[in-house]
């Protein structure tokens, strides 16, 4: 079994996936819009071109994304994506590229667990806790 995130945005999923590869250095490898699915005329005329479907990947880390319809868009709340890193200099260029017109809630730092680890919502408000567990 493997557990994947799916993040929903109000009408700006592909800004989203193009600002994640930037920051995280991974490729949006599938990206779909309304008007070229079966959803289409589900879909207001003014959001065919939002996305429908939209998948992520870096290494073995992927998530998923779409354009809510309208409507159907709930503020995400109640969960984080965490990434773990091993290198302290990567975590800090991270988590400097995701903050980029965003929210600084925890800056990053060193902790007792952590030889960096800080917590900020990303100008998407999808909130990410960037973790870099000091060497057992």
């Amino acid at each position: 079994m493997q557990l994947y995130p799916y993040l929903t945005f109000d009408g700006e999923c592909e800004a989203a996936f193009k600002f994640y590869e930037e920051c995280l250095r991974g490729r949006t490898i599938f990206m779909v819009t309304y008007e070229n699915t079966p959803m289409d005329l589900q879909a207001p005329p003014d959001w065919r071109k939002k996305i429908s479907h939209a998948t992520f990947a870096l290494a073995e880390f992927m998530f998923y994304g779409a354009d809510a319809l309208p409507g159907h868009y709930q503020k995400p709340q109640g969960f984080a994506l965490q990434l773990n890193l091993s290198n302290a200099v990567e975590a800090e260029r991270i988590f400097n590229a995701l903050a980029k017109n965003g929210m600084v809630q925890m800056p990053l730092q060193e902790t007792f667990w952590a030889l960096r680890f800080g917590v900020l919502v990303d100008q998407f408000g999808i909130q990410w806790h960037i973790n870099c567990e000091k060497p057992a």
